[in-house]
C-alpha cells in the first residue's frame, strides 16, 4: 500500500466578490481533484483545536497526525532543525522575517509593507542576516539564514514567556505599534527589531533591490519562540517510511523531527513559480525507493491568500491539479493498491489575508475501496456530505490504518 497527502496550504476560502462571490476552490478548473472527490469519502476536519493560534505549525502537526497539544513547542524550533541548527534543551528559538517597513521616523509609526520583503532570494537574504548577526550576535543572540524572507534567531538560555510577538503576515498594512510586545522579556527583542532598520536600509544589497524597483528588505522581525522540539517518528506511531516533500523550513523540520526523509526539489520555492512538477516526480521517486508515505506540501495557495491575490489563488489551486496530481495519479497506476488524501492545513482568506480556524474540506480515496463522492471539491460540498472530524490529529489514523 502506498500513501500519499497533498497538502494545499491555505486553499480553503470564502466567497470573495473578486471571484463572483465563489471561493477559489469553486471557480478553479481542477479536473483531477474532482474526478477523485467523485470517488472518496469527502468531509470537513477541524485542524486547529479551540485554544490554538491557526498557524501553518500547529495546523501541519494536526494533519499529519501530531496532537499540537501534546507536542507543539514553538514555530521556530522546527525551522531550526531544518536548516541544520542544534539546540540545546533550554536554548529558545524565533523565526526572522526579513520584512518591509515604511519610513516613518518612529519605529512604532510604520506600516508593515510586506512581511516577505519582495519574496527577497535566499542568496540576499544571507548577506542581510550575515549583517544583522555581526551587528546584534553573541553569547545569548545567534542569527542563522534561511530561505528567503524566514531565518531563525537562537536564544541561549531564553525564555518563550515574551507576551505577544505578532506574526507579521497577520498584520499586512497595519501600524506595527499596537502589534509590538509590552513583555519586559521582549523588551530587548523589540529593540534589535528597532535597531536593525538602520543596519539594513542603506546595505548594498538593499541599495541594489530599489534601483531595480524591488521592495528592501529593511528590517527583521521576530515571532513564533519555541523550545526544541521532540516527536515520535512516524515508523513508531504509523509502522511505516515516509517523506516531507517541501520548499518551507517549517514543514521539513517536523518531517525531520519525525524521522522522515526531507528531499529537496530544484526550483522549490514556496510560491506560484515553484517547481510543481518536480515535486511530483520527486514523490513518485521516493515511493519508487521503497517509502510507504509521501506528504507534498505546496505552499503557493497560502501566499496568494495572503498577499490578496485571489485570481492567483485560482491559478495556484489549478496549478497543483494539472502540474501535480496529474502525475502522481499516472504514477501510481503501478501500484496494485494506493490511498490519497487532499486537504488544506487552515483557510486564508484572501478578505483577511491571514489565517483561519474554520473546519477545511478533505478527501481520501482508496484505489480498492472507491466511494460514492461528490461532482466537485469545495467547501460547500465537503460540508454538504455532513462527514465531520472533529479531532484533527485523528484523520492520519484514519487515512493509514482504516482499510
Amino acid at each position: 500500500m502506498k500513501y500519499i497527502v497533498l497538502l494545499c496550504d491555505g486553499m480553503a476560502d470564502y466567497a470573495v466578490d473578486a471571484l463572483g462571490g465563489k471561493t477559489p476552490m469553486m471557480c478553479a478548473n481542477k479536473p483531477n481533484m474532482d474526478l477523485l472527490a467523485s470517488k472518496s469519502e469527502v468531509g470537513l476536519v477541524r485542524t486547529v483545536a479551540d485554544g490554538l493560534k491557526p498557524g501553518s505549525d500547529v495546523a501541519n502537526m494536526s494533519v499529519m497526525g501530531f496532537d499540537p497539544k501534546k507536542y507543539y513547542t514553538g514555530r521556530s524550533p522546527l525551522e531550526a532543525v531544518s536548516i541544520g541548527v542544534r539546540l540545546k534543551d533550554d536554548d529558545v528559538t524565533l523565526r526572522c522575517n526579513l520584512v518591509t517597513l515604511s519610513e516613518e521616523e518612529c519605529f512604532g509609526d510604520r506600516t508593515m509593507v510586506d512581511y516577505s520583503a519582495g519574496d527577497i532570494s535566499t542568496e540576499e537574504a544571507a548577506k542581510l542576516i550575515e549583517a544583522v548577526e555581526e551587528a546584534f550576535g553573541n553569547e545569548k543572540y545567534k542569527y542563522y539564514s534561511g530561505v528567503s524572507y524566514r531565518h531563525c534567531l537562537v536564544v541561549s538560555e531564553g525564555t518563550t514567556d515574551l507576551g505577544d510577538m505578532t506574526p507579521p503576515h497577520d498584520i499586512s498594512d497595519r501600524v506595527i505599534g499596537p502589534y509590538l510586545s509590552k513583555s519586559e522579556n521582549a523588551k530587548e527583542l523589540i529593540a534589535m527589531m528597532e535597531k536593525s532598520y538602520e543596519v539594513l536600509k542603506d546595505h548594498p544589497v538593499n541599495i541594489d533591490r530599489i534601483s531595480r524597483g524591488k521592495r528592501p528588505a529593511n528590517s527583521i522581525w521576530l515571532w513564533g519562540e519555541g523550545n526544541k522540539p521532540i516527536l515520535p517518528s512516524y515508523s513508531e506511531l504509523y509502522g511505516i517510511e515516509g517523506s516531507v516533500i517541501s520548499a518551507v523550513d517549517l514543514l521539513k523540520g517536523i518531517g525531520i523531527s519525525a524521522g522522515m526523509s526531507t528531499p529537496d526539489v530544484e526550483g522549490a520555492t514556496g510560491y506560484i513559480d515553484t517547481n510543481f512538477v518536480g515535486k511530483a516526480e520527486t514523490a513518485l521517486k521516493e515511493l519508487e525507493n521503497g517509502k510507504d508515505f509521501v506528504y507534498i506540501h505546496v505552499e503557493a495557495p497560502d501566499e496568494c491568500g495572503h498577499r490578496n491575490e485571489p485570481e492567483n489563488k485560482v491559478k495556484a489551486i489549478e496549478l497543483i491539479d494539472e502540474k501535480i496530481l496529474s502525475l502522481l495519479l499516472k504514477g501510481l497506476e503501478r501500484y496494485d493498491d494506493y490511498k490519497i488524501m487532499i486537504l488544506p492545513d487552515h483557510p486564508t482568506p484572501i478578505a483577511t489575508k491571514t489565517h483561519a480556524s474554520d473546519p477545511v474540506p478533505y478527501l481520501i480515496y482508496h484505489k480498492k475501496d472507491e466511494k460514492k463522492g461528490v461532482d466537485t471539491f469545495t467547501e460547500e460540498t465537503a460540508k454538504a456530505t455532513g462527514n465531520y472530524i472533529e479531532d484533527g490529529p485523528s484523520i492520519m489514523g484514519k487515512f493509514i490504518k482504516e482499510m
